[in-house]
């Protein structure tokens, strides 16, 4: 089930939370992190995601763990793409293989040798 509320973009709690209460130069930081400056901005922007390799250097940064920007970016993301989901008709449910509503047979049966 989707969540109503659309999770916080990582570059916004960068921004709200180190960047302007720290009064950070961006191109400073973008220096520091081992980015583009360009890429800060996106990120910032809710733009870009945070990669693996950019939620080292923010944790690293920022006395944070890697785990903190890579949930809050794995969040954002799955929320994004819930709204947009076509479901999907289950095949499996508690153990057991589902009958097809058109007779098309998705897996072979536990008794066929194939």
């Amino acid at each position: 089930m989707a969540k109503k509320r659309k999770p916080t973009h990582p570059g916004e709690i960068l921004d709200e939370d180190y960047i302007k209460p720290l009064q950070l130069n961006l191109q400073k930081l973008a220096d520091r992190l081992g980015i583009a400056r360009n890429t800060l901005f996106k990120i910032r922007s809710g733009l870009a995601s945070v990669t693996p390799a950019i939620a080292l250097s923010l944790a690293e940064a920022f006395d944070t763990t890697p785990q903190l920007w890579l949930n809050l970016q794995a969040n954002y993301d799955l929320w994004v793409e819930q709204q947009e989901h076509e479901r999907v008709r289950p095949i499996v449910k508690n153990g057991a293989i589902l009958p097809s509503e058109r007779n098309i047979q998705i897996a072979a049966s536990p008794y066929e040798k194939g």
